[in-house]
């Protein structure tokens, strides 16, 4: 019997994982929505799609000119993978907190989507209780939004501005544009208003499950996939701390940076080697797409560090995306803020070199997946 066992839980556990059982948390997700988290779980065993953060908007040297990208610049490739930013919407600002205008965020959107590539939106919402950013942690902020708080009114009304903004992105047929939503990321960092020592456990969950209920069922919103995301973490039972339930996550992710010299990289290696294999297994048990959620090195100081450090860090893993943070460039006198290489930057031809391995999936072969498709 005790050899039996674990064939049949092996068993069990490849039946439950198999694309054609994975299923939204969103029950009445759209048709595009669908095939996306379907077509996210065949392509684990592909490779990793590679992302970059407000990637058509700006980069080193320049902004809002048409068909512009660093990725594209140096590799020959857009990123499989667009991450876009919301912080803002809710006080009714024209540009998001990185001054992005909305209006042209809603192109570059429909941009990266017809051409195949997949979107996620996070956002730093400002803190309802106080009026100030997302990196206010007042007390009693969680609390206050939940069903019964001074300001559970006023955050729907941000809720509300959300799903206009979710339900007008549409692609060329007039579908509604499948989006990976992660609110409230890095929510066991201490930072955010929703961070970790600013509300219980349960305040969290309760906080998550309100939202996106509030968007599925009240604003029937059914075009969002939901990301769990977490900063750094040790073990299976701290990721899961804060963690929803099932019935309210599609994907599950980590954010993590390398912050020292070059020679912390066999510490960024290893540290985000033991994350992947954690989350890899939480995500099989459950269901669920495993994901990098943010990652990066400013500047990018080391020439190789794209072959020597991060393909290492995630060469042995099946997850569906990585998401490298913005190039805001020259933020000012003192601060650069850059996360992929430009043309002519230290670690450029490193980084094509990486573009062309086989475990990296830039927007030529995501496109080829047909990710949107049955």
């Amino acid at each position: 019997m005790k050899k039996i066992f674990p064939f049949y839980s092996t068993l069990i556990c490849l039946c439950a994982c198999v694309p054609g059982n994975a299923q939204t948390a969103d029950k009445l997700a759209s048709p595009e929505t669908q095939n996306l988290i379907k077509n996210l779980h065949r392509q684990l065993a592909k490779g990793i799609m590679f992302g970059h953060q407000d990637d058509l908007a700006y980069g080193v040297g320049w902004k809002y000119e048409k068909g512009r990208s660093d990725v594209k610049e140096t590799t020959g490739q857009y990123p499989a993978v667009y991450g876009w930013e919301l912080g803002g919407l809710e006080t009714d600002v024209a540009v998001n907190l990185d001054g992005v205008p909305f209006n042209k965020m809603k192109q570059f959107i429909a941009d990266g989507y017809a051409r195949g590539g997949v979107i996620t939106i996070s956002w730093h919402l400002n803190n309802p209780l106080t009026g100030k950013s997302a990196w206010d942690p007042a007390p009693g902020t969680v609390q206050a939004v939940l069903p019964g708080g001074e300001k559970n009114e006023l955050y729907k009304s941000w809720l509300d501005k959300v799903a206009v903004f979710m339900l007008n992105l549409k692609g060329k047929k007039g579908e509604y544009i499948p989006i990976i939503f992660r609110p409230f990321h890095e929510l066991n960092g201490s930072w955010f208003w929703w961070g970790k020592n600013h509300c219980t456990p349960e305040q969290l969950k309760q906080l998550y499950r309100f939202t996106e209920t509030y968007l599925r069922d009240i604003k029937k919103v059914h075009n969002l996939l939901y990301a769990f995301n977490t900063d750094r973490f040790s073990s299976a039972e701290d990721f899961l701390e804060r963690y929803p339930g099932d019935d309210y996550v599609d994907i599950i992710g980590f954010d993590i940076y390398q912050k020292n010299d070059i020679l912390s990289n066999d510490k960024f290696i290893a540290e985000a080697d033991k994350s992947l294999s954690i989350i890899e297994k939480i995500a099989a048990s459950k269901n669920k797409i495993p994901a990098l959620t943010e990652f990066g090195y400013n500047t990018v100081p080391d020439a190789r560090w794209w072959t020597t450090v991060l393909i290492k860090a995630m060469a042995k893993h099946s997850i569906s995306y990585a998401v490298a943070w913005r190039n805001a460039g020259q933020k000012s006198k003192d601060e650069t803020e850059f996360y992929v290489p430009y043309k002519g930057q230290i670690s450029a031809a490193d980084f094509k070199n990486f573009s062309l391995t086989d475990k990296m999936i830039f927007e030529n072969k995501a496109t080829k997946n047909k990710l949107y498709a049955k």
